[in-house]
């Protein structure tokens, strides 16, 4: 059984996650833990589920979402997992973070690991994910989706009642809701997907929105 917990973290309130089975192999998708007490707490779960952190999965790579990254590679030893159309937008995150929120935050990045394409599959434990990549709210934006469990881990690509925004480097509105149409809307209506920010929806639901 795939277990999921969610940890709402930095001042974006960014959904961070942590995937996990009876194996106790675990994955980590967005790290955006910025303040102590968040990244001891994504500690904590870890030590006291004794589990042990495969990879650590992009969905793209705006600063909010990888301010963790650095804690989990000096704590678990792994490198960010990203699409290998996202590297850019990665390297230049802390450049895009300054022009957004001025020198607020501080953003130290580890180096890249695996680079994903369209196909690929994340394996940890017992299960599974498949890279979907979704273009338009960054260039290498990706999803991930767990066939057997139903889950889909959106990212900023899809929101409950809301698409991610487009204004930011990398972004297109057309783009973002091409991918949406035709890489998300083909899953089976009961898929529950977990966005980047706010809560839980299924892929049946945001389908009315359109």
């Amino acid at each position: 059984m795939l277990v999921m917990q969610r940890f709402v973290v930095n001042p974006i309130e960014e959904s961070t996650y942590i995937l996990h089975d009876d194996s106790k192999e675990a994955v980590v998708v967005d790290c955006g833990a910025f303040y102590p007490e968040e990244k001891a707490a994504i500690a904590r779960y870890v030590k006291e589920h004794g589990l042990t952190v495969k990879h650590h999965l992009l969905t793209h790579s705006h600063f909010d979402h990888i301010f963790g990254a650095d804690f989990l590679f000096q704590e678990y030893g792994v490198k960010p997992t990203m699409h290998v159309a996202e590297r850019t937008t990665y390297e230049q995150a802390s450049a895009q973070m300054r022009s957004f929120v001025g020198d607020a935050f501080e953003l130290k990045v580890p180096p890249v690991g695996l680079l994903l394409e369209s196909g690929d599959k994340v394996a940890f434990g017992t299960h599974v994910l498949e890279v979907i990549p979704t273009p338009g709210h960054t260039q290498g934006g990706v999803c991930y989706y767990c066939e057997e469990e139903g889950v889909l881990l959106s990212g900023d690509t899809l929101f409950y009642r809301s698409i991610g925004r487009t204004d930011l480097f990398g972004g297109d509105y057309a783009t973002l809701v091409e991918s949406i149409k035709q890489c998300l809307f083909c899953l089976p209506p009961q898929t529950k997907v977990y966005p980047g920010h706010g809560p839980a929806t299924t892929i049946g639901e945001e389908q009315m929105m359109f």
